[in-house]
């Protein structure tokens, strides 16, 4: 029988879920894929993949999925890798460069401008080559993942997407859900959670080996995994994922009248 093609993120966040996989043995009855997290979801929606850790903003764009697993990449409160970030004061903020690696903090930027903070901006797209360092007192950039903890100290000023969300809906935030496109026999779901569930209860180790390779020290890579990132998809996420879904599908339509 051909392996199922798992297609998964190497940022911090994801560090236990890569762990676990590999510690319990599981990544050697699939073929696992390492992909920024746009790259997974194009994988999922073209079929060069059967499970992917997709971003949420992604998910209307599957003809059909199912949740794969009970684990997320979700946060109650700050995050810490998904900000946005400018040298000049925030109110001053004309322009917003979005990061062109995840299409759910883009669109995170999008709802919380219209719905929160109720501001218009000139939005621009980048790639890989753009040179976020460089811009001026009255644009800002959307950053996610390790980058913002290696870049965060070149800013004046950094906005925590998931502390505003937080604020203005009481509830956490959902960046990146496990879909998947096929249909899973309930011994594979089970097991694939056991592998995901041993990187999430093993926080300490995760950090040991991870610490290497990873912009955090030790310390701050554990810290980070208990206190910014929430593992769990549970029902208050469920709820603030559905929410999420739907202002977004507002937001196409408002801009659709335009």
């Amino acid at each position: 029988m051909e392996k199922i093609r798992i297609s998964a993120v190497r940022y911090a966040n994801t560090y236990p879920f890569i762990w676990g996989l590999r510690e319990s043995g599981f990544e050697k009855k699939v073929t696992i894929e390492i992909d920024h997290p746009s790259g997974c979801a194009e994988k999922l929606i073209s079929g060069k993949a059967d499970i992917g850790l997709v971003p949420v903003a992604a998910l209307p764009r599957l003809k059909s999925y199912n949740i794969a697993a009970d684990y997320c990449i979700g946060a109650n409160g700050n995050v810490r890798t998904v900000m946005l970030f400018t040298n000049g004061p925030f109110t001053g903020v004309k322009k917003i460069y979005l990061d062109y690696r995840s299409m759910t903090s883009v669109n995170l930027t999008r709802v919380l401008a219209g719905k929160m903070w109720k501001r218009e901006f000139e939005w621009s797209n980048t790639s890989e080559e753009f040179g976020f360092l460089n811009i001026a007192e009255d644009e800002a950039v959307v950053l996610i993942g390790d980058q913002c903890t290696a870049s965060e100290s070149f800013f004046n000023t950094g906005i925590d997407l998931a502390g505003e969300w937080k604020k203005y809906t009481g509830l956490p935030f959902v960046f990146a859900v496990w879909a998947s496109t096929r249909e899973l026999d309930k011994s594979f779901r089970d097991e694939f959670n056991n592998a995901l569930k041993l990187g999430v209860d093993n926080l300490g180790k995760v950090s040991d080996a991870f610490a290497g390779i990873s912009v955090f020290s030790r310390t701050d890579l554990e810290d980070y995994l208990r206190k910014n990132i929430d593992f769990s998809l549970d029902g208050r996420k469920i709820e603030a994922l559905e929410l999420f879904l739907k202002m977004l599908a507002d937001l196409g339509k408002n801009e659709g009248s335009h």
